[in-house]
């Protein structure tokens, strides 16, 4: 049996769809389907009741989920403990973060905290948001931090995890300027003149969010999608050679468009915000994190 089975079960229960559920994992829904299966496998009876809509889950399944969700938290809790032995000296967190906001947002964000609280020591782990949800949940570390945002939901049981808005970045497309200083590609409101489209590949929260701008603008431009990658920090680079255009977060470009060399391709129909959101285990006990987790939500008030 594979704890991710248990998180796996829960997200159906919360949702009531293995569709959704399936997203929230950052799984196709075959694949949810099949580990739910395993699961009843491991356990010899049905835990989802297939014939029900909304889905539900069987008598079984609930007792399950209910004493399956607080053994999972023990047992992260116990794994977490036996792990403090790896972690770095004196006061220090260990966070996973998004790639971008890693370089980005999170530098500043513990220079502005350590002025006011004093020093603390810390690791920091790039991840994708998938992976960064699996290292919290794992108790691989005391905070996790991800772009949030309707299309590309960061979900986490709000009975084992706690969340608080600690930023916001701008969502924008960009791309090369041209010899006159304007975007080399324009997203204009019709065309029928393809625009290469430096996109994210199938899985990345931050493409979900992309797509999104493109379904609900009234206008549509003619993308020819040339080249894919899960980085934003490459797409930016792709687009400042040239190759086309590309939706970045306004603080990995911001220093590129201030030098001149990405422009803004695109107005406000084509723009998204963005929210910064940290997660923390409610059985996480370092003392360090939890100071730091007040000053948060003394920030908030």
């Amino acid at each position: 049996m594979q704890t991710k089975w248990i998180d796996d079960l829960l997200a159906v229960a919360e949702t009531k769809n293995f569709s959704r559920a399936a997203e929230i994992r950052f799984i196709t829904q075959s694949a949810l389907s099949r580990r739910i299966k395993s699961l009843e496998e491991w356990v010899g009876v049905d835990l989802v009741d297939r014939g029900t809509y909304p889905v539900q889950l069987t008598k079984a399944g609930r007792v399950f989920c209910e004493q399956g969700r607080d053994a999972l938290a023990a047992f992260m809790e116990l794994r977490s403990a036996l792990r403090s032995g790896d972690r770095m000296p004196g006061r220090s967190v260990q966070v996973v973060a998004g790639h971008t906001l890693s370089m980005t947002f999170v530098p500043k964000w513990f220079a502005q905290f350590q002025r006011r609280s004093g020093h603390f020591n810390a690791r920091v782990q790039a991840a994708n948001v998938h992976e960064a949800v699996i290292a919290l949940a794992e108790g691989n570390c005391d905070l996790m931090i991800g772009y949030n945002h309707p299309a590309a939901p960061i979900y986490l049981d709000s009975e084992r995890f706690t969340g608080l808005r600690i930023g916001q970045d701008a969502f924008l497309p960009v791309s090369a300027p041209d010899s006159n200083g304007n975007p080399l590609f324009k997203l204009a409101a019709s065309g029928e003149k393809q625009i290469p489209y430096l996109a994210y590949t199938e899985t990345s929260s931050l493409g979900r969010v992309a797509e999104n701008i493109l379904r609900t603008a009234q206008s549509k431009p003619v993308l020819k999608r040339c080249h894919e990658a899960d980085m934003a920090m490459h797409l930016m680079r792709m687009a400042r050679e040239g190759y086309g255009v590309s939706w970045l977060p306004e603080s990995a470009v911001e220093e590129e468009i201030a030098s001149g060399n990405l422009v803004i391709a695109g107005g406000q129909e084509w723009q998204a915000q963005l929210e910064i959101w940290s997660f923390k285990s409610n059985a996480n006990t370092n003392q360090t994190m939890l100071d730091l987790w007040a000053s948060l939500e003394r920030d908030r008030r």
